[in-house]
């Protein structure tokens, strides 16, 4: 759920200010080729949560009651890995489907992501496997900090 509001931020600021730039999150601000978009820091901080991060939880819970056993590290990671490239397909396959609609912003350019974005979207999903753990342990610092 949480992932989901991150992934909604960036577009509910385009909605309401109308520019599709967001300077601060709009860094380096071009596009690197055609493979590195211009919001890289953007699709970097939203994709470790949603979809990535989000897949990797679902896969990591979806393997545990599969096996009906604790995962091993390796394991944990495999499920994770596994369900991060499973929600990012879905997502993607929603972006291809909603781009090739036209659909309209108010900043004048589609609402969804062109197809040439999506290996970069594959390869934040590959490293948001590390997001949960990553969250764990902000989360167990900051509690021990409050004691």
């Amino acid at each position: 759920m949480s992932g989901g509001i991150i992934y909604g931020l960036p577009a509910a600021i385009r909605f309401a200010t109308g520019s599709i730039s967001i300077p601060i999150l709009n860094w380096p601000g071009f596009w690197i080729g055609h493979i590195i978009p211009g919001n890289f820091l953007e699709k970097l901080i939203v994709n470790a949560f949603f979809p990535g991060g989000a897949g990797g939880v679902a896969g990591e819970v979806f393997f545990g009651f599969y096996r009906s056993e604790a995962l091993s590290r390796k394991n944990i990671y495999a499920a994770r890995l596994a369900g991060a490239f499973a929600e990012t397909l879905a997502w993607s396959t929603l972006q291809y489907i909603g781009y090739y609609m036209f659909i309209m912003g108010p900043y004048g350019s589609n609402i969804f992501e062109h197809a040439i974005v999506f290996p970069i979207n594959f390869a934040l999903a590959s490293l948001s496997i590390f997001t949960p753990t990553i969250v764990g342990f902000a989360k167990a610092k900051l509690t021990s900090q409050r004691k």
